[in-house]
């Protein structure tokens, strides 16, 4: 049958819609669903505090008088690190991103986490959480399967849950409050079974609020790692009292963010020991 041409543009169109829903379709679920926002960074550059200072601002270095001990946290942004110039410069105790959803691993990661090991530091891995991809339990799979793990020698501390602002999209990962308390149940949870240690959550106190509603039910059994560029660490999520680890800027004197834990050196210890 004869096509007319006025029909010509119309049969292109669905022709091309065709192709692209055919092309959607055949993207794995896990693909599909880590797509970011327009303008938002490549998937797998989120890092610990990349939302803190756009989001709580930024001050000065920290007025604490109490015994602290200096750390840091760095990820494939850092590159290889010069552990032993961080060394001599005071610093103890490390975390090296290892991965991000089911999706990433940090390249740079055995140079880092075996690195600071080698110059004495006492260190541990993070998870950049991404609950808008897959399960919480999938992710903790995926962290220790690729470096997440714990060992009880005294020099490896446990790993660290990073939930914060999303990088890629919205604030929440599109999650309720109590869905995303679920998440991070979830995630929590199945790092337990598999490694015999709770994980630390590392946050910010108006993330928290805003997303899981402040809520507590976590601060009896995981270690806090507060995130807050200012001189105090301000208030912390509701359920802490006091909190493990401070994240307190983002522009170290050396390398990387840098972080204060939260008693001497001996304390690190006995948190890495379990």
């Amino acid at each position: 049958m004869p096509v007319h041409r006025s029909g010509l543009p119309r049969i292109r169109a669905l022709s091309t819609a065709g192709a692209v829903l055919l092309a959607l379709l055949s993207l794995p679920p896990a693909a599909a669903a880590a797509e970011s926002s327009p303008g938002a960074p490549p998937r797998g550059s989120a890092h610990m505090g990349m939302g803190v200072a756009a989001h709580d601002g930024s001050g000065g270095l920290p007025t604490a008088r109490t015994t602290q001990t200096e750390g840091v946290d760095v990820s494939s942004h850092q590159g290889n690190v010069a552990w032993k110039t961080l060394w001599d410069s005071g610093v103890r105790w490390a975390y090296a991103k290892a991965t991000e959803g089911t999706y990433y691993t940090n390249p740079y990661r055995s140079q880092q986490y075996d690195g600071a090991h080698d110059v004495g530091m006492i260190r541990g891995a993070y998870h950049f959480a991404t609950p808008d991809t897959s399960t919480g339990a999938a992710q903790a799979d995926y962290f220790v399967a690729r470096g997440g793990g714990w060992s009880a020698d005294g020099r490896t501390l446990p790993g660290v849950l990073d939930i914060e602002w999303n990088p890629y999209g919205a604030a929440c990962y599109g999650k309720s409050q109590s869905a995303t308390v679920s998440w991070i149940r979830d995630f929590l949870d199945r790092y337990r079974a598999l490694t015999g240690r709770h994980a630390v959550l590392y946050t910010a106190t108006s993330w928290w609020k805003q997303c899981t509603g402040n809520y507590a039910g976590f601060a009896a059994t995981n270690p806090l790692w507060i995130a807050r560029y200012a001189s105090t660490v301000g208030e912390l999520p509701a359920g802490w009292d006091t909190y493990t680890m401070w994240q307190y800027t983002s522009t170290g004197p050396v390398v990387g963010d840098h972080d204060r834990f939260n008693g001497g050196l001996d304390r690190v210890r006995a948190l890495a020991l379990g």
